[in-house]
């Protein structure tokens, strides 16, 4: 989205990342070892993440990991200095775990009877590498089979958007402090967007890039694209293994908005060059997607702001190619009040671009 001041529908993007916790239950210092089950086999993951056997590390943010309990308590085995999560039991949260280090987090106090665990990443951390150990059962329980993965798959492709950037500030002036706490991508409209379909998800968000350009014409040896084939983002020439079960209905990709920031003095861009170079990206990155996931797919490509008209051409460049699978959908601003850090969409906002995406999405001929 663009610089601005005043202009809620102005937004001030800060540079991309390079690559004390509110408890809701008491903390044991006694270290319990990590599960003997791998965490594959106990825990049912959405998101990308490298699989280490007792162990998974991950970088992207919104990865969560849901698993099944019995007893009155429940350890949560996590590394990571970085990034916030929020531990959910029986569909409520429990926890918000502030950048909780290494440590194995008990929740506690819970009636005595079979549950189910849900821990989130929060918020973008693409410098770090954050590692998940998976569940302990309190003394006298047990942690039980995984749960069964959702029928539908939706994989979200964007920006500081569809992060969900600051969006439960309540305020647009954030220092980074407050951008980190304030940055929920559970609560995203991607997020909400697919638990209103039942779908499983993923947020492959990068805050402050774009498909040739990024925010304000910074870091311009990378794009996105640098980054998207990648389960750790800052590994060099870290590749993503999809372990066969990610295959999405759909795809929706939201980029453009920093591609299209205003010009600054030195950089080698005409206002002509780069929507030329955009939409050719645009179409290949498109094409990228259509190969990796099969003619099945539904690839959404999201007009917003600035960038919409360059991306209805470049779906309608695709359908005359061909491709009918590629759709175009604008994101309407109307109703939005952009009180998110720096004028990002809000948690309101998100709800709303959720209420207006699930009927679309519904709507595809994917056979949901």
């Amino acid at each position: 989205m663009t610089s601005g001041g005043g202009n809620p529908k102005q937004v001030r993007k800060r540079r991309p990342a390079v690559p004390a916790a509110m408890d809701a239950g008491s903390r044991y210092e006694l270290r319990q070892l990590v599960p003997v089950k791998s965490v594959s086999e106990q825990v049912h993951t959405a998101g990308r993440v490298k699989d280490l056997g007792k162990t998974v590390q991950f970088s992207w943010p919104g990865v969560y990991f849901e698993g099944r309990f019995r007893g009155t308590g429940l350890g949560v085995v996590l590394d990571c200095a970085a990034a916030d999560y929020d531990v959910q039991v029986d569909g409520a949260t429990v926890a918000t775990l502030v950048t909780p280090g290494d440590t194995t987090h008990w929740i506690n106090g819970l009636r005595d009877g079979e549950h189910t665990v849900r821990v989130a990443k929060r918020n973008d951390t693409p410098g770090d590498i954050s590692t998940f150990g998976g569940f302990v059962a309190a003394p006298g329980g047990a942690v039980l089979g995984k749960p069964a993965p959702r029928d539908r798959q939706i994989e979200f492709i964007g920006d500081s958007i569809t992060v969900g950037y600051g969006n439960v500030s309540g305020t647009r002036d954030c220092n980074p402090e407050q951008l980190k706490r304030n940055t929920n991508t559970d609560v995203s409209h991607g997020a909400l967007t697919a638990r209103q379909l039942d779908a499983d998800y993923q947020i492959n968000g990068f805050s402050g890039l774009g498909m040739v350009r990024n925010v304000a014409g910074i870091c311009p040896d990378i794009t996105y694209r640098t980054y998207y084939d990648r389960a750790l983002l800052n590994v060099d020439g870290d590749v993503w293994r999809n372990p066969g079960t990610w295959r999405p209905q759909i795809v929706v990709v939201n980029l453009g908005s920093n591609d299209f920031t205003d010009l600054t003095p030195g950089e080698p861009w005409t206002l002509d060059s780069l929507a030329s170079a955009f939409r050719t990206a645009y179409g290949e990155f498109l094409g990228e997607l259509r190969t990796r996931y099969g003619a099945g797919s539904a690839l959404v490509a999201v007009g917003f702001d600035r960038n919409a008209e360059h991306v209805r051409q470049v779906v309608e460049a695709r359908n005359d190619a061909g491709d009918s699978g590629v759709h175009y959908w604008f994101l309407d601003q109307t109703g939005l009040d952009f009180l998110g850090c720096d004028g990002h969409t809000s948690a309101h906002d998100d709800r709303v671009i959720a209420d207006r995406l699930a009927p679309f999405l519904s709507s595809l001929p994917t056979g949901w």
